[in-house]
């Protein structure tokens, strides 16, 4: 298969700004190249003793979207559209040098190509793993998500997964009911029953999610009983909020995008106990007054707001 790869040129601080409103016209992920040093957390995860020498950062980053080179995609609109996006952002944001290169690249083994960059890491007390590598003896004892990365779902790294898992642990109790919006790969739900949640339930509008859930509760030792996956738009479905069941969690969490949490977070309250917690992440740092307003108007009072690189997590009460 051949793929139509468009390379942005931009800077590194716009990088996850861009990313965010790349989302906005349905492209999904991008490859990022840039030459920030690693930090010493990011070298100590990597588990290795020399690391490869790299270039001087010079704020320079590439963001490469891929789409299939078939009659399905209007490639010319694509194109229109990001460009678009790059026009949009910049009159609020430095994005440096802006422009798209398109060329054709062939067929990639994605997942594969993961293991070269996904190694072993820790958030918190908990060790996170790929089945290519080994438990260290020292590390037997822990707490260990095992978990490889695919290429629609995401594997904890990320820093809005790292807010949710920090806040559900603080609000955790053996008869927590979870409610996980936006499930993907699972892996706040499994995280929450591996700390001690009674069940979890899961929706996802991707029916991909439903195999990746299954390998990823196998993998972890999670009863099938105790996680249970919906797909369908809970925003829109009244079926799937019918099946999702009205204040009966102790527990929601919607790791997602701000553009999906303001239309969510007026629906999602029906299914919050009184006393329930809300638990948001997804939200780039210039959504987070639009995200907490749409909290507050739904009548949740905000409880935290914490922060990892530019991203926010916000928790709310019922």
């Amino acid at each position: 298969m051949k793929w139509i790869k468009y390379r942005i040129k931009t800077i590194t601080e716009a990088e996850d700004i861009l990313v965010s409103n790349l989302y906005d016209i349905g492209i999904e992920g991008a490859q990022i190249e840039d030459k920030i040093p690693l930090t010493p957390l990011e070298k100590e995860a990597m588990f290795v003793d020399i690391l490869p020498d790299m270039p001087d950062n010079d704020d320079v980053a590439y963001l490469s979207c891929f789409v299939e080179n078939d009659d399905t995609v209007d490639k010319d609109k694509l194109l229109a559209d990001i460009k678009e996006v790059l026009k949009e952002t910049a009159e609020y944001c430095e994005i440096g040098e802006g422009t798209v290169e398109v060329s054709e690249t062939d067929d990639v083994d994605w997942i594969n190509n993961w293991k070269q960059y996904f190694h072993q890491f820790y958030i918190d007390d908990l060790l996170v793993i790929p089945s290519w590598e080994e438990v260290k003896p020292e590390d037997k004892d822990k707490k260990i998500l095992h978990i490889d990365p695919g290429t629609a779902f995401g594997t904890g790294m990320h820093e809005t997964t790292q807010l949710c898992i920090r806040a559900i642990k603080k609000h955790l109790t053996p008869e927590t009911r979870i409610l996980d919006v936006g499930t993907g790969s699972g892996i706040l739900s499994i995280i929450s029953l591996m700390y001690g949640a009674k069940e979890a339930v899961g929706t996802d509008l991707d029916p991909c999610a439903v195999p990746a859930v299954a390998d990823n509760k196998a993998n972890n030792g999670i009863k099938d009983d105790a996680f249970n996956i919906i797909i369908g738009n809970i925003i829109t479905d009244k079926a799937v909020q019918d099946q999702v069941g009205y204040e009966c969690y102790d527990i929601v969490v919607a790791n997602i995008l701000a553009d999906v949490l303001v239309p969510l977070t007026p629906v999602i309250v029906n299914q919050m106990k009184k006393g329930g917690v809300y638990i948001t992440s997804g939200i780039i740092n210039n959504k987070e007054a639009e995200v907490r307003a749409t909290i507050e108007a739904a009548g949740l009072t905000v409880e935290a707001v914490d922060y990892q690189g530019e991203w926010v997590g916000i928790t709310a009460r019922k």
